[in-house]
C-alpha cells in the first residue's frame, strides 16, 4: 500500500516502482516507457541539461533543430500524460535498503522497495527500482573567456554543429592528438578549417602531409584567450600577441559522469578511453543499462558521456523496457510466493 506524504510543493508517493534520476533524454525516455508500462514513475530534475546552451538539437529524427528545453519540455508533458510525476529539485543521496529498514511492508523480498532516494528539499521516497540518467559536465581547456562561448560559436561535435558553421572559418583547439583528427574531420564541413596546436602534439610528417593536403592550416603557439565582437567569436589571441581570425571554434572537452548518486551505491566513475587517450569518465553499465547493484539502471551521457542526445534517448527506452521485465518477474515471484502461502494454509 502507497500513502502520500504531503508538502508544500505537492505531495509525493511514499514507494514508486521506479524513481528516474535526471529529466534529459535519456531520463524521460526511460520514464516514458515505465509509465506508459502502467509502473508508477517519478522524474527528479535538477533543470541544468548539459546541452542548454545549444540553440537546436540535431540529427534527431522528427525533431530536428528543437531547442533542447523545448524537447525536455514535450518529453515531461509527455510522460505526465501517462501518469508519471515530474518534480524538480536534486537527488542529493541514495541508499540500498536492506531488510528491516523501510516501513514494515517494504522489507526485502518480492515487491519490496530496493532503494531511498533524498532529495535537496529534505523529503525522500522509496524505489522498487533506480533509474540513474544525471548525465556527465565538460571540463574545457582553461583558455580565459572560452567557457562562456561553449554551446553557440564554441563546439565540440561536427554531426551536432557542422551544418550551422560550414561557411565558416573554423578553428580547432588541439589539447591533445585528437585534435589533429578533428581538423581533418572538420574539413568535411568547411573549406576553411585552421588547427591551433596549442598544447597538442605536432603532426607528424604523414599527419602534416594530410592537412597540407585538405588545405588545413597549421598554427603553432598556445592559445591564452579569445577574441569577441557584437557577441561573436572573431577570433583567438595566441601568447606571442598574433590574433587568428576565426567564426567558430572547436575544442574536445573532458567529459566527466555526474556520478555523485551512484557513488552512493558504490558505483565509482572509471576512465573513459580511446585510442590510447583518457578523454573523461564514465559509469559502466552493461548495454540494457543495468549496473553492478542489483536493481539500479543508468543511462544516457554518465555512461556514454560522447552519446549524441537521441542516443542518450534510446538508451532510456531500452533501460526502461528492462526495468519493466524486471519488475513483471518481481511480480511474478510475489504472487508465486503468496499463492504458496494460502496452500500452505489451506489442508488438501
Amino acid at each position: 500500500m502507497r500513502t502520500d506524504v504531503a508538502t508544500g510543493a505537492g505531495s509525493l508517493q511514499q514507494q514508486y516502482d521506479v524513481v528516474v534520476v535526471g529529466g534529459g533524454a535519456a531520463g524521460l525516455a526511460g520514464a516514458l516507457t515505465t509509465a506508459r508500462a502502467l509502473r508508477s514513475t517519478l522524474v527528479v530534475d535538477a533543470g541544468e541539461p548539459r546541452n542548454a546552451p545549444a540553440e537546436g538539437v540535431h540529427n534527431y529524427l522528427g525533431r530536428e533543430g528543437v531547442p533542447p528545453r523545448e524537447l525536455a519540455a514535450l518529453g515531461r508533458a509527455e510522460v505526465e500524460a501517462y501518469g508519471g510525476r515530474v518534480v524538480s529539485g536534486t537527488a542529493v543521496s541514495a541508499e540500498r535498503l536492506r531488510a528491516g529498514e523501510g516501513p514494515d511492508d517494504h522489507e526485502e523480498g518480492p515487491g519490496a522497495a530496493r532503494f531511498r532516494v533524498g532529495l535537496d528539499d529534505g523529503r525522500s521516497v522509496l524505489a522498487r527500482r533506480l533509474l540513474v540518467t544525471t548525465g556527465a559536465a565538460d571540463v574545457l581547456p582553461d583558455v580565459p573567456g572560452l567557457a562562456e562561448r561553449w554551446g553557440t560559436d564554441l563546439l565540440h561535435c561536427p554531426f551536432c554543429h557542422g551544418r550551422e558553421v560550414a561557411d565558416r572559418v573554423v578553428g580547432v583547439l588541439a589539447t591533445s592528438a585528437v585534435g589533429l583528427d578533428q581538423a581533418l574531420l572538420w574539413r568535411g564541413w568547411s573549406d576553411r578549417v585552421v588547427l591551433l596546436q596549442h598544447t597538442g602534439p605536432e603532426p607528424s610528417p604523414e599527419q602534416a602531409e594530410r592537412m597540407d593536403a585538405r588545405g588545413v592550416e597549421v598554427v603553432t603557439g598556445e592559445v591564452v584567450g579569445v577574441e569577441v565582437s557584437d557577441d561573436h567569436l572573431t577570433g583567438v589571441r595566441l601568447a606571442d600577441g598574433r590574433v587568428v581570425a576565426l567564426q567558430a571554434l572547436v575544442t574536445m572537452s573532458r567529459a566527466v559522469a555526474r556520478a555523485g548518486l551512484l557513488a552512493d551505491l558504490g558505483l565509482a566513475p572509471t576512465d573513459l578511453e580511446m585510442g590510447g587517450l583518457v578523454l573523461g569518465e564514465h559509469v559502466v553499465a552493461d548495454p540494457t543499462g543495468a549496473t553492478a547493484v542489483p536493481g539500479a539502471w543508468a543511462a544516457g551521457n554518465v555512461t556514454a558521456p560522447m552519446a549524441p542526445v537521441l542516443s542518450a534517448a534510446a538508451a532510456g527506452m531500452t533501460a526502461g523496457s528492462m526495468i519493466t521485465k524486471d519488475l513483471v518477474d518481481d511480480d511474478t515471484t510475489a504472487a508465486v510466493v503468496a499463492a504458496r502461502a494460502v496452500r500452505e494454509r489451506v489442508p488438501a
